[in-house]
């Protein structure tokens, strides 16, 4: 055994070197735990943390924590213990949490599995130095194991799937209070925690709404049907629910809507803290810049986003600074904006780093802006984790969008039955108020008449369902012509985008009623999906390839934005490429039912039968994107396969970087030379390409990372402000 007489160190501080013990740091990392969970789950998580470090208990931890060059797992050990002292579902999830909570959850694997695998059960095998020291050390707790097994089945009826997702979300959850815990505890201990946290003041916050929405005029048609939509929602903020549908027209004030609304709400139920989900990282910029100018010193407003590093802000204090950068790890936070794919990763990711976060979700408020972009693919894990969450975990959440799916009927049967739900807006008389244009079918296109039709007007956008094409378009247009796609760097789209707006705003200066605008002043923009969301442009017509209801109408929001014209008017239409063949796939064969059967696509009831249509299709794929697909027993979760195959941005992309300016030819620089770099501060420079692509361009030797594993585009002839990336290089002319 370890010294006569010794301490079993946990930590060693490395400044003071003063020692932490494995007793003092299991029972701190304990407490936390407890103060952590909601009640359910106070019990497990407190024995969790009791147990997660009892490996270290080894002679061999021992000796090397004091310096000696020994090799030993002291993770599994806690498990296999927690399998012995608990012998139900408590046990199970104890040994998934403890096992993985410094190399994230592991997949359960089989019985047989020998110590050579990396499964739970794997790892349980293995040879262990005797530990039980820890009996002595540590007072582990009792767990009621039939109220344990009982809160699992609740709700679950006698479907398996249903409680093996169930049990899989709340052994991430047990696991994001122990991790957390145990971080919060050691960084305390070494003296590295953060000093001083985000804060708010959601009181003087609703304040600041109300006088900002008090300030807003009421005059026009549009102006009082705004009022009276947003009353609705308000008249509604003392019903309680776990879930609640706001179903608002673009133009209807949806964001200081659902801000307003989510402040009434966390004071009422005195939440914690409001999250802010937003589908596109071009959101949350125009939405963290409205709140940061509104809210101003009364709330500290995390940004948790791949393009934003608090590094690079000059303008924040330093003290918030680092504040916000400790925050970003677990979201200790009052009020936090971040994208569906950091919020639902951080749900269903195996890894400590992601899970982190997840306890924190509890007692909040959770916006979901642009709701119906829920990935379809994983819509049943989300409406899952979002319905946990609510009902379990004492928050609620909000679901926002122009374009509101059957959420009801989809969470009546992809999670359970009974859930409360909302609706926000009852009464939709006032929603044809706010129809700015008209949509119309032309059929079958060619580019050439697209382009045509769109030089008829003062300004045009054209939304194309492939990059390739919106390429081909930009190639084939005279005049002033722009191009978007994320062939382009964010560094150049965001040029391009600045000077469209001073484009439409100098036209809009000289020619007020856009009248007899000269054919050299008239404005075409080409683009992808990406400008459909968190664009703020405004265009006199547009043009939109055929996709699904959804992104027409979105696309349609960029034509005539505020409403200053009458009979303006959204195109739709069908490309035919050189074979004759039109780009099809299930949403646009749909929405072509849908535009034969209404005239006009963007009514209440065309949305709901084009959803209607889109699940009906869709229900097997949506049915089978949980983790209980995949598992026959909770013992046996793949917790690291789901979580390394959940991913909400398509991964069949690989994001190269190019040189852009000076910064990014010195990040380049860095990575280059160090063999390192930060791909958060290299994020705008990076345009995405598939992996076809990616392999065309290293083919032709264009392609270096310099052993760093981020990618950058060595020769600039391959790159074009205008058009992006290019797959051969530039021609040049000599005269």
């Amino acid at each position: 055994m370890w010294g006569e007489g010794m301490e079993y160190i946990a930590h060693i501080n490395d400044e003071t070197k003063k020692i932490q013990t494995v007793k003092e740091h299991s029972e701190n990392t304990a407490k936390l735990c407890r103060e952590y969970a909601v009640p359910a789950f106070k019990d497990v998580v407190y024995a969790a943390g009791l147990l997660h470090d009892i490996g270290k208990f080894q002679d061999s931890f021992q000796k090397r924590i004091c310096g000696k060059a020994v090799k030993v797992e002291h993770s599994a050990c806690g498990a296999a213990a927690a399998r012995k002292l608990y012998p139900g579902p408590a046990g199970v999830m104890l040994g998934y949490c403890i096992a993985g909570h410094h190399s994230g959850i592991p997949d359960g694997g089989y019985k047989n599995d020998t110590s050579d695998k990396s499964t739970l059960y794997g790892r349980m095998r293995r040879d262990f130095e005797d530990y039980s020291v820890y009996q002595k050390e540590l007072e582990i707790p009792a767990v009621d194991e039939r109220s344990f097994a009982g809160f699992l089945m609740e709700d679950c009826g006698n479907a398996k799937d249903k409680l093996f997702d169930k049990f899989a979300f709340f052994t991430r959850y047990c696991f994001s209070c122990l991790v957390d815990a145990d971080s919060t505890d050691t960084a305390g201990f070494c003296g590295n925690g953060a000093e001083v946290g985000l804060k708010a003041d959601f009181e003087k916050c609703l304040d600041k709404v109300n006088r900002k929405m008090d300030s807003f005029v009421c005059k026009t048609d549009l102006q009082r049907a705004r009022a009276l939509l947003q009353r609705q929602v308000f008249e509604k903020s003392t019903v309680d629910s776990e879930i609640y549908l706001m179903n608002m027209p673009t133009g209807s004030g949806k964001t200081l809507c659902s801000l307003k609304f989510a402040l009434e709400r966390a004071l009422r139920k005195q939440k914690k803290r409001i999250i802010y989900v937003i589908p596109y990282n071009s959101i949350i910029e125009q939405t963290a810049e409205v709140f940061e100018t509104i809210l101003g010193e009364d709330a500290d407003i995390l940004r948790h986003q791949s393009t934003f590093s608090y590094e690079d802000r000059e303008d924040y204090d330093e003290n918030y600074r680092m504040a916000a950068k400790s925050a970003v790890e677990n979201w200790d936070a009052p009020l936090i904006i971040t994208t569906a794919v950091q919020f639902f990763e951080s749900l269903y990711s195996n890894r400590r780093g992601k899970l982190r976060k997840l306890h924190n979700m509890a007692d909040s408020i959770l916006i979901f802006d642009e709701a119906h972009l829920m990935p379809q693919n994983y819509l049943k894990p989300c409406l899952e984790g979002v319905s946990y969450i609510a009902k379990y975990l004492n928050s609620e959440a909000v679901f926002l969008t122009a374009t509101m799916p059957d959420f009801r009927h989809l969470i009546e049967e992809c999670v359970f039955p009974g859930s409360k739900i909302v609706d926000l807006i009852d009464d939709y008389s006032m929603f044809p108020v706010f129809q700015k244009c008209r949509y119309r079918y032309l059929g079958r296109q060619s580019l050439e008449q697209i382009v045509q039709r769109a030089k008829e007007f003062p300004s045009s956008l054209i939304v194309v369902n492939k990059r390739r094409t919106a390429r081909e378009l930009f190639e084939n247009c005279s005049g002033r012509c722009y191009h978007l796609s994320t062939y382009m760097t964010a560094f150049d789209r965001k040029n391009v985008i600045d000077e469209i707006k001073k484009e439409l705003y100098r036209m809009e200066q000289d020619y007020p009623d856009l009248q007899d605008v000269p054919e050299d002043r008239r404005i075409v923009v080409v683009s992808t999906s990406l400008i459909e969301a968190g664009v703020d442009l405004d265009f006199f017509s547009v043009f939109r390839e055929r996709s699904g209801i959804d992104s027409i109408l979105q696309a349609g929001g960029r034509c005539n934005r505020e409403g200053k014209r009458k009979n303006a008017e959204v195109f739709v239409f069908d490309r035919e490429d050189d074979t004759g063949k039109r780009w099809q796939d299930e949403r646009a064969n749909i929405t072509k039912g849908i535009l034969a059967k209404y005239e006009d696509i963007s009514c209440q009831e065309s949305i709901q039968e084009y959803y209607k249509r889109l699940f009906f299709m869709k229900r097997d794929e949506i049915l089978s994107g949980s983790i209980s697909s995949m598992c026959s027993a909770i013992d046996s979760i793949p917790f690291k396969e789901y979580g390394d195959s959940f991913e909400i941005v398509d991964s069949k992309t690989v994001s190269v970087a190019a040189v852009r300016d000076a910064k990014s030819r010195e990040l380049m620089e860095q990575v280059r030379y160090a063999g390192m770099g930060t791909p958060r501060k290299l994020q705008k420079y990076t345009f995405s390409v598939y992996q076809y692509e990616f392999d065309e361009l290293f083919r032709q030797h264009v392609l270096e990372d310099y052993g760093s594993g981020i990618w950058f585009l060595t020769n600039p002839d391959y790159y074009d402000e205008k058009l992006g990336v290019l797959f051969g290089a530039k021609d040049y002319f000599i005269e």
